[in-house]
């Protein structure tokens, strides 16, 4: 091979890598979901995954897609003709992921107690007619499956985060993260009869130990000094009326301390915002409200539920810097979802493809079993 050339072989063998790193039955799941259905030439779902991930890893436009997708004589489609196809993938694209959730250790059973995942990442959308984008999605656990999902724009009224945007039903139990902390909120989902779980920020949520009584929340938290400790204390919501809860706190081992300080370092102080020492106080532990019933929920059950949106949550951070968020199909709900699982795959896969160059062989990729059931024989 000429330097700096790529030539078509070396691309086969970067595909073929690349699909050593999904689920075993990923083809099988192709024609199980109906994602080859309608197909009248080339019904390979090696194909038609190329296709998605050429537009859903390089941040492409529709247009764009199929161009180079022509160009590379992988297949001879319209822009229309791929929109519908990833349509049609979307529960392709699901089941795949909630097979890479599980090779991380992430329980993906349909029959445990469901809970929702209530998240925001912005969206940056590349090119001259690009925009930015807030996303809100909302994810069912223990199944992982996107059951809202809705973009507003950045900027403007009504962009800020908060719990309103998102449909809640007596007996949700939501877990969101501290920048959905707020009484407001809180009062909303109380309202519609939900259960809700947040990482408590100090400086928006205030509680009393009883009508007139201050709560210390500070000198509760720093009362639980071993790692591993848990805590628990009943309160009641100052400015937010009849809401009672719990706060739930996990003393942190020291080098995740740090780890909290370093981004509190790079961030609170980087926006000079007022009260930064009370904020550094929290460092050293985990401190989330809770509505959860306690009967139901012990104060161990609240914050490991709150660890694993955490897990989930940390991949979908991983979107702008993995995935690169392209041209979105924002008109179409359904091809929307097939994006977001799409792009959450992206993130998946070169999560795995990360963790697999660090830990095997100079080749790069895993022996695959066709290879050593040839060798048997």
């Amino acid at each position: 091979m000429i330097r700096g050339t790529v030539t078509k072989a070396a691309v086969s063998e970067d595909w073929k890598a690349l699909f050593s790193f999904l689920p075993e039955n990923w083809k099988q799941l192709a024609a199980d979901t109906g994602a080859l259905k309608g197909l009248r030439k080339d019904k390979s779902p090696e194909t038609l995954l190329r296709i998605l991930l050429i537009y859903l890893g390089c941040g492409h436009s529709l247009r764009e897609t199929v161009v180079r997708a022509r160009q590379s004589r992988i297949a001879e489609l319209s822009d229309v003709a791929l929109l519908k196809r990833l349509r049609k993938s979307r529960n392709w694209l699901y089941e795949l992921c909630r097979a890479l959730f599980q090779e991380n250790g992430i329980a993906v059973s349909d029959t445990a107690q469901q809970m929702c995942v209530f998240g925001t990442t912005v969206v940056n959308e590349s090119g001259k007619t690009g925009s930015q984008w807030r996303l809100y999605y909302s994810m069912t656990l223990p199944s992982l499956a996107c059951n809202f999902f809705k973009l507003m724009s950045a900027r403007g009224k009504g962009s800020a985060e908060t719990l309103e945007h998102f449909p809640v039903h007596p007996g949700d139990y939501i877990l969101a993260d501290h920048g959905y902390s707020t009484a407001k909120g809180l009062e909303y989902v109380a309202k519609a009869g939900g259960y809700v779980t947040v990482r408590l920020n100090a400086g928006t949520l205030h509680f009393e130990e009883k009508p007139g009584i201050p709560f210390n929340l500070l000198s509760a938290v720093e009362s639980i000094t071993c790692i591993g400790e848990v805590g628990e204390w009943h309160v009641n919501m100052k400015k937010a009326s009849g809401i009672t809860g719990r706060v739930c706190v996990l003393r942190k081992t020291e080098e995740a301390a740090r780890d909290a300080l370093r981004c509190m370092d790079q961030d609170v102080w980087r926006k000079n915002e007022k009260h930064q020492e009370s904020i550094r106080n929290f460092a050293h532990h985990v401190t989330v409200f809770t509505t959860f019933p306690s009967e139901r929920f012990l104060a161990s059950d609240v914050l490991e539920s709150y660890r694993l949106r955490w897990q989930v949550e940390l991949v979908l951070k991983r979107f702008n810097s993995l995935a690169q968020f392209g041209h979105l199909p924002k008109s179409d709900e359904e091809s929307s979802k097939a994006w977001f699982y799409g792009k959450l795959l992206v993130a998946l896969l070169t999560e795995k493809i990360i963790r697999h160059a660090q830990t095997t062989s100079p080749w790069g990729y895993g022996i695959l079993a066709s290879s050593l059931e040839r060798l048997s024989t």
